[in-house]
């Protein structure tokens, strides 16, 4: 009863100020202000008040709501561990399969054992890359092999 009575001055006074700022020629901003002011009335009308009301004393509701936080926060703390690394011996199988399909890895560079930038005969011209190029994929290659690339 108590509940019904605030919702609908909680109403009529959103109405209230949604009436003043029409007045003041804010249209949309009225109509805004408007529908939040109907909505305490609607949740009065169609009983969800009311079953609040209800829920909010009963022991019962309450260890509901417990029981739903706890599976929450386990759901929360399971996919936590797993982001961190955790749970290995689940992915562990997936991993495997998974690297079976990648090409296996080389130690050779894929272009084969080329010439070098600086292994070039006399009379060739020089390019614009420096000689010591290859020292740039060394780190590459490096990093690619850290992540099993």
């Amino acid at each position: 009863m108590i509940a019904e009575t605030v919702c609908s001055a909680v109403s009529a006074a959103g109405l209230g100020v949604a009436a003043v700022t029409a007045y003041r020629k804010r249209f949309l901003a009225a109509a805004r202000l408007a529908a939040y002011a109907l909505v305490p009335v609607g949740l009065v009308m169609t009983g969800v008040v009311g079953w609040l009301a209800h829920t909010a004393f009963s022991p019962m509701a309450w260890a509901g709501f417990a029981v739903l936080g706890v599976a929450w926060l386990l759901f929360l703390t399971t996919r936590a561990v797993e982001r961190r690394g955790g749970g290995r011996k689940e992915r562990g199988t997936a991993r495997s399969t998974r690297r079976e399909a990648v090409a296996p890895s080389s130690s050779e560079p894929a272009l084969g054992a080329g010439s070098r930038p600086g292994t070039r005969p006399a009379g060739s011209p020089r390019t614009t890359r420096p000689a010591d190029a290859g020292d740039d994929f060394s780190d590459i290659e490096a990093i690619l092999k850290k992540h099993g690339i």
